[in-house]
């Protein structure tokens, strides 16, 4: 191989550098913002600790409907995490293995879905649930969300099926294994990766999801916390304090979801990427 010279490992060394910084910074600022006092962040002078204080966690924790809206978030995002990741792997399964009438229709119907704006949907959403009782209802917010992260999950879990030698499903059935009990004795384990994926991703757009939350949870009780935040911004004021602080306590769980799925999330990806 031949070797770098000086002057292009340092700019790929400062391009690295500032890349990282540019990443790190809003983190950073995040972080030192919430730990400020109440209107810490509206001072002129630069100080990266100005009377450091946890004033602002313990008024998001105590004054306000902080862990309620935690908790519908939880149950929120966890619902739709297990209800899409079981829909999705059959999905992918079935799509993968089985030859059946109408099965390009399935695929394009997938990948059509995927294609509508948030904004167009909010709409014939909205109508639909106000007829079938599910506005201001966990189960309608659920569902809401399946419909964005099924097709994409789907679809991706078929493209990981497809790495899977089809002679697995072959010697299962050989042993007496119905075509379920391939797909979860057999296939599913080795699947893990495509699994993780699948799982982070509609973990996430259901944590971090505004539109659909402020459109169909009307009530202060079941707001979500990406909702939830728009309470401490006013007409006249943001307070800025609460939100960064409460922004840092809902960036904590996504994080902790990462780090139990990191490691199959590289390889869940370029297998599902390399072939459909």
């Amino acid at each position: 191989m031949r070797r770098r010279s000086i002057g292009a490992s340092a700019a790929l060394h400062t391009t690295l550098v500032a890349a990282t910084a540019a990443a790190v910074f809003p983190v950073l600022w995040l972080v030192l913002t919430s730990i400020k006092p109440r209107d810490g962040w509206q001072s002129t002078k630069v100080a990266v600790f100005d009377h450091p204080t946890l004033a602002n966690y313990d008024d998001v924790l105590t004054r306000t409907s902080f862990l309620r809206w935690m908790a519908n978030s939880v149950l929120v995002a966890g619902a739709t995490t297990v209800i899409c990741v079981a829909i999705a792997a059959s999905t992918g399964y079935a799509i993968s293995r089985f030859r059946f009438p109408g099965v390009r229709s399935v695929m394009w119907m997938l990948l059509v879905t995927q294609m509508f704006p948030v904004a167009i949907l909010i709409v014939p959403l909205y109508n639909l649930m106000a007829r079938l009782g599910l506005i201001n209802q966990f189960p309608g917010l659920v569902i809401a969300y399946l419909t964005v992260a099924i097709p994409f999950s789907a679809w991706m879990l078929k493209g990981y099926f497809d790495t899977i030698p089809v002679e697995i499903d072959e010697a299962g059935r050989i042993d007496g294994l119905t075509p379920f009990g391939t797909f979860w004795r057999l296939v599913l384990p080795l699947a893990k990766p495509g699994v993780a994926v699948a799982a982070f991703y509609s973990f996430m757009t259901a944590w971090g999801e505004v539109a659909y939350a402020t459109a169909f949870m009307t009530g202060d009780t079941k707001y979500t916390l990406a909702v939830g935040l728009q309470q401490f911004v006013g007409q006249q004021k943001a307070e800025w304090g609460l939100m960064t602080a409460s922004s840092v306590m809902i960036a904590a769980p996504a994080a902790v979801v990462f780090l139990l799925v990191q490691r199959h999330l590289v390889t869940g990806l370029t297998s599902g990427a390399t072939k459909s």
